[in-house]
């Protein structure tokens, strides 16, 4: 599907401009701008050129908010029309849908993503998407006198911002500045993903505290945390989309096929995605060409074929998601299979649906596949919607009563 992604204020811009890195010349991605109210933020981006890069609210004075959800509502509801009038260089009409990237804890982005939602939906026919990092409880604490917090990244939104409160340090290759006390990054979170539910079709938040390894930092897991997040959205909304003159999936994922899984009532939806490493088709080995340097590629062992559509399948369900899906069941689900057309064993990714079906509870698994003629690997999302509310979430709510 062709996808328009915008990253508000600091945790968005850095995700936009990883999406632009790594993906900026993949079919799925339509469109992808950045926009902030600090100046610093955004000339820090590594990937998107000026053209993408858009501030607004002079009244912040080119600074951040410093946590205020509401001059951040202010500032969205004055300026909303603006920022959507800052995307038409790159045709949103033409997008199948809007990813909507921010910081749930923090107040430029989370306070202007609720009014650009309304506008976007407002002009084009297409849904509009959040995906929302979650603050850590260490955010919302007091530091200690032994010195600042370890597991903070003081931006709007946690690991995925990656600033201090003044947000300059945003590159992969600068250090993480010091931490910075958000007393209400939760409660700004809380509002945030209730304005973000009314407004949007569905909700992916991730909870950057359910990623964090024993002894890491938020800070220092920012990267990584990162590329978890980019690789998520790209295995979702770029299975659809295949280069053209490579192979053409048999069951072809498209824009409507999500926005059927995941709803248009503001839900919370869950991504889960695991890869594994297989040999392409063409690599010379028993699973690739013929030893003789034949034209036609010897088939895939059919067990190892569907042992490995099997554990991806398996891996992406029960795996670590974006958030936790308690029990792991679901209204409605989403099965994509990827990777090179060979690997692809039908009955095998029949037999995930079913396995899929019985996991989840759905009464229906919509499914697409991903052919990557080239691909040295097999992988599997499954998204879940109409969850139970993941404790995270709740926690998050129970701050504002």
């Amino acid at each position: 599907m062709r996808l328009h992604v915008i990253g508000l204020g600091g945790a968005g811009g850095r995700i936009a401009d990883r999406l632009a890195a790594d993906h900026g010349d993949d079919p799925f991605l339509a469109g992808v701008h950045a926009f902030d109210t600090d100046m610093d933020a955004l000339g820090a981006l590594d990937a998107l050129g000026e053209e993408r890069r858009y501030r607004f609210g002079d009244a912040a004075g080119g600074d951040g908010l410093e946590g205020d959800l509401h001059a951040g509502r202010r500032l969205g509801d004055a300026h909303a029309s603006e920022l959507g009038r800052a995307m038409d260089d790159q045709g949103p009409s033409l997008a199948e849908a809007f990813l909507i990237v921010v910081g749930l804890g923090g107040a430029a982005g989370a306070g202007a993503a609720p009014a650009l939602a309304t506008e976007l939906s407002r002009l084009y026919d297409a849904p509009v998407y959040a995906f929302g990092f979650l603050p850590t409880r260490d955010e919302t604490e007091e530091p200690d006198d032994d010195g600042p917090r370890s597991a903070s990244s003081g931006g709007a939104g946690g690991a995925a911002s990656g600033a201090g409160a003044g947000g300059a340090a945003s590159s992969r290759d600068e250090p993480a500045p010091p931490a910075a006390h958000r007393p209400l990054a939760e409660r700004n979170a809380a509002r945030t993903l209730d304005a973000l539910s009314d407004e949007c079709a569905a909700v992916f938040p991730f909870d950057n505290a359910a990623w964090l390894r024993p002894s890491e930092t938020l800070a220092g897991a920012r990267d990584r945390l990162n590329e978890v997040a980019v690789e998520r959205i790209a295995a979702l909304f770029g299975a659809g989309e295949t280069p053209e003159g490579t192979a053409t999936p048999q069951q072809v994922l498209d824009a409507s096929d999500v926005a059927r899984a995941v709803g248009d009532d503001g839900e919370i939806a869950v991504i889960g995605h695991a890869t594994q490493a297989v040999e392409p088709p063409d690599s010379g080995s028993k699973f690739g060409l013929g030893l003789f340097g034949s034209s036609e590629p010897a088939e895939v062992d059919t067990s190892a074929a569907v042992s490995a559509i099997e554990t991806v399948i398996r891996k992406a369900a029960r795996g670590k998601n974006t958030v936790e899906a308690p029990e792991g069941r679901a209204d409605r689900t989403l099965l994509v299979v990827g990777g090179p057309p060979a690997w692809l064993n039908r009955e095998a990714i029949a037999d995930g649906r079913r396995w899929l079906a019985e996991e989840t509870g759905s009464d229906a698994i919509l499914s697409g596949d991903a052919p990557i003629p080239e691909g040295d690997e097999v992988f599997a999302v499954v998204v879940r919607s109409g969850i139970d509310e993941p404790d995270r979430v709740r926690e998050i709510r129970e701050t504002i009563g």
